[in-house]
């Protein structure tokens, strides 16, 4: 397993951090507990989950993957120290959560003391903006006109981004978590944190983990180049799209148990006509080198320039021992230029 140093936070992390969001939902404490240990076992030093977890999210699954996390932690008090775990408050939106209002101060600090009841430990290493009070062009908003960037007031924002940098840096200053990224935020969030942080004396971001994929590719190169510049961690989130580029929903195949076949909040938005053709492609080429379909996305994630580590999901083993093996060997340049004539082909399929 290689590492990478997460941003300026001085950390170090497995190019896999392990996603957990299916805990709690699609998999029960027995099948969590073996994954950590069988990541941790490989090398995997990084764990990402999020309040709002297990998915599909409601007030049922709230919290559910944390307080799982927590149980193991609870019973390997000892590996503590070598893990890096991070997790995220909800933004807006979600009434079960604080009553779906806009990310706080105050709201940081209840959250932070929630998390850290669940997962039974004494700090957070990452503590992550789960998306921005503002609507920004993720989840399928990026089609031109999708977001009128217009409608927003940008003194308004900006104010409300102080606000949660002090109560991040309270939270920090108490010892409650150690360092804070962003998640699903754009090159102007990233921006303004990094304006806020320096002319106020306050903590910069260490991260930001966005969704990234052969057929997502939006954040490169404008957004990379910055983390690159700025030292910010870039974490993909669903290299997979949400598990498309496996290949087991093509020709409307719908697995048993599988993410598509429950309800999912934004809708199926990577279902398109033009990303089935793409993981079609996909599929045909990891074939021809010998790969499974899941294994070239992955493998081609973390050669891109300025990925930091990649957040993996999966519900069984097979689909985890399959995942951390395509970290182990680089991508040829003959596949790395067939990928690229298929990126060219469906730049933007959903």
């Amino acid at each position: 397993m290689e590492y990478n140093p997460l941003g300026s936070s001085g950390l170090k992390v497995s190019r896999v951090c392990l996603g957990s969001m299916t805990w709690g939902t699609q998999n029960n404490q027995r099948e969590a507990n073996e994954q950590i240990e069988y990541a941790i076992s490989q090398g995997v030093n990084f764990i990402d989950t999020a309040e709002m977890y297990s998915i599909p999210p409601d007030a049922e699954s709230y919290g559910k993957t944390e307080t799982i996390i927590g149980n193991w932690l609870a019973e390997n008090v000892a590996q503590r120290e070598q893990l890096v775990l991070a997790t995220k408050i909800a933004g807006p939106g979600l009434d079960y959560i604080r009553g779906g209002e806009k990310i706080t101060a105050e709201g940081v600090k209840q959250a932070v003391d929630a998390s850290l009841k669940r997962l039974q430990t004494d700090y957070i290493d990452v503590y992550q903006l789960h998306w921005p009070n503002r609507t920004t062009p993720h989840f399928g908003k990026h089609a031109v006109g999708h977001v009128t960037f217009s409608d927003a007031s940008s003194e308004q924002e900006v104010e409300g981004m102080l606000d949660i940098l002090n109560g991040l840096d309270a939270c920090i200053k108490a010892g409650k978590i150690r360092h804070w990224g962003l998640s699903d935020d754009t090159p102007w969030g990233i921006s303004q944190y990094l304006r806020l942080a320096e002319k106020h004396s306050l903590p910069k971001m260490v991260s930001i983990q966005n969704e990234f994929s052969l057929v997502h590719t939006k954040d490169w190169p404008y957004l990379i180049e910055q983390c690159i510049h700025d030292d910010i961690a870039y974490l993909p989130w669903s290299p997979l799209a949400g598990g498309m580029l496996s290949g087991k929903y093509l020709k409307g195949a719908r697995p048993a148990g599988s993410r598509w076949t429950m309800s999912q909040r934004m809708g199926l938005f990577r279902n398109t006509p033009q990303s089935e053709a793409a993981t079609t492609a996909y599929v045909k080429l990891a074939s021809k080198n010998h790969m499974s379909a899941a294994q070239l996305a992955l493998a081609w994630c973390n050669q891109v320039d300025g990925v930091t580590s990649t957040i993996i999901g999966a519900t069984s083993m097979a689909q985890l021992k399959e995942n951390i093996t395509a970290f182990e060997s680089p991508l040829s340049e003959d596949v790395l230029q067939d990928v690229q004539g298929i990126l060219a082909t469906y730049p933007v399929p959903y």
